[in-house]
């Protein structure tokens, strides 16, 4: 879903189109994406889960030069390490049980575009070997196979904790660590950017009612305090899940406190805790 940007300073510190948010660690976010989009270098997203990573990922791509080629994305928490190994590589016949055909990977068929690969920490050890070699040397071969094929692809790597936190626990190579981390992109969580929560209701107010043919155009007494006062542990995917509701359940053309959980106006957020949830001590604090 787009989400058209709003005023800022300059240039370099605009929204790219797609974004929004006018706070000051949104602009060097800014910054820092359309410098590194006319690159070739790789890039490595961090931020907690819902605070749109994908979104930046896809502005450094319509900003750079393959911007006429696919975005392609790739969760890579979302499937078993063979899996995911076989998905990128690819393989070749009998290379394991149920490899009855050659399967090419994404590294192979997705020449000149720019690879996205989300959740990035969840890599196993064994494959960052392979990511690394790819990385540095855009060379990789199929699972199974001894042939060595090139690769022009751009990778854009996401993760939803602290690398170098993960580096210490000894759950991500350190070589890969310094690979990707040449240009890091760190976006900020929706508490500490609370200045732009009135820019990103009035988005979803506007796309939540289009889609259901409503029209709340109104801010209710006190509903806007409450949600810049609240936490916001889901950061911007939590809020736009909440102005839907809201937007769906309203019987007036207000949006009013009334139609948002009772964690926002109590300011006691239910969080719902995995072993895959990022939570905001995933990240180290800013001093």
């Amino acid at each position: 879903m787009a989400m058209l940007g709003n005023h800022a300073t300059n240039n370099q510190e605009s929204p790219p189109p797609g974004i929004i948010g006018n706070c000051a660690a949104m602009r060097e976010v800014y910054r820092v994406t359309r410098r590194v989009a006319i690159s070739n270098a790789s890039v490595l997203i961090q931020g907690e889960t819902g605070v749109g990573k994908e979104q930046i990922a896809g502005a450094v791509h319509e900003l750079g030069h393959r911007s006429g080629r696919s975005f392609v994305r790739v969760n890579c928490g979302a499937r078993s390490e063979s899996l995911l190994e076989s998905e990128l590589f690819g393989h070749v016949r009998g290379a394991f049980t149920g490899a009855v055909t050659n399967r090419t990977g994404r590294f192979e068929a997705s020449q000149g575009v720019t690879l996205f690969l989300d959740d990035f920490n969840s890599t196993s050890l064994s494959l960052q070997v392979y990511l690394l070699l790819v990385l540095q040397e855009k060379e990789f071969e199929r699972v199974g196979d001894t042939n060595t094929l090139r690769t022009d692809v751009r990778v854009i790597a996401a993760s939803n904790r602290d690398l170098m936190g993960e580096v210490r626990s000894g759950r991500f190579r350190e070589d890969l660590y310094w690979r990707l981390n040449v240009v890091p992109i760190e976006i900020p969580p929706l508490r500490d950017r609370h200045d732009d929560i009135p820019a990103l209701v009035s988005h979803f107010l506007d796309y939540y009612n289009e889609l259901n043919d409503r029209y709340v155009a109104h801010i209710g007494p006190g509903t806007m305090d409450a949600l810049q006062r609240y936490h916001w542990p889901g950061n911007v995917r939590e809020l736009q899940n909440y102005i839907e509701r809201a937007v769906v359940m309203a019987e007036t053309d207000e949006l009013l406190i009334d139609l948002l959980p009772e964690c926002v106006p109590s300011g006691r957020p239910a969080v719902i805790q995995s072993s895959e949830s990022a939570t905001p001590r995933d990240f180290p604090a800013k001093t």
